[in-house]
């Protein structure tokens, strides 16, 4: 495969958006605190990495996404006492609780889109997410995060007058 057209690290917790809660008024809001953080994590990230590349314009045409998303173990999967910080061997290689993949992918889109990374998040027709615990594979970060790349799979549009 070629080369990604956009590449970047972000730092932060990553936060799922879709779930949503009604307050006593019956106003909805996200049901995770992580959202609005973690989107503006990736927008921050994604401006950053774009503004040494004057020439950008937001993508148009269908792109691939690959994200692995960087979570911290729980607690109990350490040992305690003299053990504190060792990692026990019942303890999982992968995340399969919460968050949801399509979750923290969602609002990774939305923030690449409010960037000005894509035009529309609906262009994202191929799809590659891993959850993975820090340290533990290709891609994973030292602390919560993760690592995007875009991929074209056309020829970039002509613009549009």
């Amino acid at each position: 495969m070629s080369k990604p057209v956009f590449d970047i690290t972000v730092h932060g917790m990553p936060g799922p958006q879709g779930s949503k809660n009604k307050n006593p008024s019956g106003a909805l809001y996200e049901s995770s605190a992580k959202v609005k953080p973690w989107r503006e994590a990736v927008k921050s990230a994604a401006l950053d990495a774009l503004a040494y590349d004057e020439a950008w314009q937001p993508l148009r045409e269908a792109v691939r996404l690959e994200v692995v998303f960087t979570l911290p173990r729980p607690k109990s999967h350490f040992g305690t006492g003299r053990n504190a910080g060792v990692l026990k061997p019942s303890a999982p290689q992968h995340p399969t609780g919460k968050p949801d993949t399509d979750k923290l992918l969602r609002s990774t889109q939305d923030a690449l889109k409010d960037a000005g990374v894509l035009v529309d998040d609906s262009l994202v027709t191929d799809t590659v997410a891993a959850k993975r615990y820090v340290l533990t594979g290709a891609d994973t970060l030292s602390h919560p995060g993760a690592v995007v790349r875009v991929w074209r799979l056309n020829k970039p549009k002509e613009s549009e007058s």
